[in-house]
């Protein structure tokens, strides 16, 4: 007798099919799937939730790269993986943690353990943390070891948070849903700052190279936190030009710190590329100043020109601008930690100009650390003798042009001149190439 063919293979598309149906149309009797964990009373106490009008444009629930590109031209986008989709699509009505898979079941089942084990470790952490905290210390140098290893000590726990939740699917479906920048839970501050820094990280730091940045303005930097910008409701990416018009007002930054904790930051806007025609380079500009800003992980948004101008605000907002015939300008945005519990004072306002300012000399002075950065180019274009004007600001009916460098040519001399020069006066002229005897 030949062998039986495997008959699970033809029998999973239709049950995809049937379980399609029965979520587009209206089912009145009630599925279970493949499931021996899952009690029955679970199944009954799950009702038919009462869907949108067409489930396949539903952002939580389209399965298929169809319904997926019409939600994007109707701008929106679907949330989480097409995997989670699917899943939520088959199983209507039942939570995400109690979903009725064995798989899944059984798996949570191991993270559950392994949750517990990380709780007893913090627990121990704390304990030593305290033990440690209270012990007495008799000279400097002992107060120093004590501070270095509460400071490790403390970094440990704060891993050890991060790994009893990191695998939590419910911290993974919120984080999923946008919910996890400004959160203040470490394992989802953890995902968001590892997402940053897989794809939006050095995209930012390849436009501040590339466009040479750093080193112009500053020598070296290492951001960890992201800075976003944008002018009202126009959105600004990393290193795109911006017209004049939409610059003219203050922008609006969002700094978002993956750490805990609340810090005072100094906001710099520089543009590095101002033309000075005297001595024939170019010199740096400061268009915006400020100190003492309050930033958290979960207070992220900064509009500039909702700054105090009395206690924050050195330089108030200058409008970029370009002149007619100058190269494309790069508008430099900084963040800057200040030292702890440091607050500027903004007496030396009266002292500090646009044109001389030094951002490196700034930095060094008052000991700041850079955190974050931005990048916008401007150029000359029909509304930036407007911005120009209403701003106060002269040259815009200037025309910068570039000067003709002739190259240095290396001297010639006549070919009689040569000939004599080498003795070959009687030699006809086609017998010489480039100074040279051509071969007989």
């Amino acid at each position: 007798m030949p062998p039986a063919l495997p008959a699970t293979r033809p029998l999973i598309p239709c049950l995809h099919a049937i379980a399609r149906k029965e979520v587009h149309g209206s089912s009145h009797a009630m599925r279970r799937g493949f499931n021996v964990v899952a009690s029955l009373q679970l199944e009954a106490s799950v009702q038919t939730s009462s869907t949108a009008a067409n489930p396949d444009l539903d952002p939580a629930l389209v399965a298929t790269p169809s319904a997926e590109k019409k939600l994007i031209s109707q701008g929106m986008s679907p949330i989480g993986s097409r995997r989670r989709r699917q899943v939520l699509q088959l199983s209507p009505g039942v939570p995400f943690e109690q979903l009725p898979y064995q798989c899944f079941q059984e798996a949570r089942k191991i993270l559950q353990a392994d949750r517990e084990e990380k709780l007893q470790q913090i627990e121990a952490q704390r304990a030593r943390l305290a033990r440690l905290l209270g012990k007495q210390t008799s000279n400097d140098v002992e107060e120093r070891k004590k501070q270095n290893r509460l400071s490790s000590m403390r970094r440990r726990l704060e891993k050890l948070k991060i790994f009893a939740d990191i695998n939590d699917p419910l911290i993974k479906k919120r984080f999923e849903d946008g919910q996890g920048e400004s959160h203040p839970d470490p394992p989802r501050k953890y995902l968001a700052d590892r997402e940053w820094r897989s794809y939006r990280r050095p995209v930012m730091m390849q436009r501040l190279t590339q466009m040479s940045v750093v080193p112009d303005v500053f020598s070296d930097l290492d951001p960890t936190a992201e800075v976003r910008l944008a002018f009202k409701r126009h959105n600004v990416q990393p290193g795109a030009f911006v017209e004049s018009r939409v610059s003219e007002v203050p922008a609006k930054l969002n700094v978002q710190v993956f750490d805990k904790g609340e810090r005072l930051v100094t906001v710099a806007v520089v543009d590095p590329d101002v033309p000075d025609v005297e001595q024939n380079g170019f010199r740096a500009q400061c268009h915006f100043l400020a100190v003492n800003i309050p930033i958290s992980p979960s207070s992220t948004s900064v509009p500039l020109s909702r700054l105090s101008p009395d206690t924050q605000q050195l330089l108030s907002w200058l409008p970029p601008h370009a002149q007619k015939g100058s190269p494309y300008h790069r508008l430099s945005v900084f963040v800057l930690q200040q030292p702890h519990e440091v607050v500027l004072e903004p007496s030396q306002r009266d002292t500090l100009t646009r044109e001389t300012f030094n951002i490196r000399g700034f930095r060094q002075r008052h000991r700041l650390k850079p955190i974050g950065a931005f990048l916008f180019r401007t150029q000359w274009d029909e509304g930036m003798a407007g911005v120009m004007e209403r701003a106060g600001i002269p040259g815009a009916d200037v025309e910068l042009k570039r000067k003709r460098v002739y190259p240095l040519k290396r001297p010639q001399l006549p070919l009689k001149k040569f000939k004599n020069r080498l003795g070959l006066a009687g030699l006809p002229s086609k017998r010489l190439k480039f100074g040279r005897l051509r071969k007989m």
